[in-house]
């Protein structure tokens, strides 16, 4: 009987398009699951950090490279992988807007779909994709890690939309606004939108908003 255990590593990136959660999917070529979608993902090299092999895979499966990730979970479920024993490490990334991809050659497509409109899966990938939505909301709420998600300058109704787009529910906007404001993670920029409208003023994050460190809960 075969005991050798082989790690991966899985990438689960997001990226708001309009009012939409997105994440980065690739269409696998090979068994198992062929033709089916799954995060970017891929074997270990004996020798090779986990951190260096998810950079690794994400570019040969996508080509998306020079992003920031942070590890998210470890995955180890005895049957997630009909091959034999497989432990997985994934990695949570955000981008500003969804990034052009290409698939890699074992790979027949690259799309970003949405978080809310999952196609079929292979693997565990479906419920890793739940995972790392539901840890994101956690972090959004309680820090400052939705400046990775909008671009350096934003308006207070674009930081709304966005949250509200994560988190999956309306906010009052006069209480959003109270609470983002006494938070202290964004700051004024003293510019103010062009065009058609009532121009509005623009924002971006502290340079000390750091995403990691925890304040009092933003959004109840």
């Amino acid at each position: 009987m075969d005991s050798s255990i082989s790690v991966t590593t899985d990438v689960v990136i997001f990226a708001l398009r309009g009012d939409d959660l997105q994440v980065l999917l690739v269409k696998r070529k090979l068994q198992p699951f062929a033709h089916q979608w799954t995060i970017p993902g891929g074997h270990v090299i004996p020798h090779e950090s986990l951190e260096d092999a998810a950079v690794r895979v994400l570019f040969e499966k996508t080509s998306v490279r020079d992003i920031h990730m942070e590890q998210l979970y470890t995955f180890g479920d005895v049957k997630r992988d009909p091959r034999g024993r497989t432990i997985t490490v994934t990695y949570l990334a955000l981008v500003p807007g969804p990034l052009a991809v290409e698939p890699g050659p074992d790979t027949d497509d690259t799309e970003w779909k949405s978080v809310y409109k999952l196609p079929e899966m292979g693997f565990d990938h479906a419920n890793i994709v739940t995972y790392a939505l539901k840890r994101l909301r956690y972090k959004l709420e309680y820090s400052a890690v939705g400046f990775r998600m909008l671009p350096p300058e934003f308006t207070l109704t674009q930081l709304q939309r966005a949250y509200e787009t994560v988190l999956g529910q309306k906010l009052d906007k006069r209480n959003f606004r109270r609470r983002i404001l006494q938070a202290i993670v964004i700051e004024q920029v003293n510019k103010r939108t062009s065009g058609e409208g009532r121009p509005a003023m623009l924002y971006r994050f502290r340079d000390d908003a750091v995403s990691e460190v925890k304040t009092r809960r933003l959004f109840p």
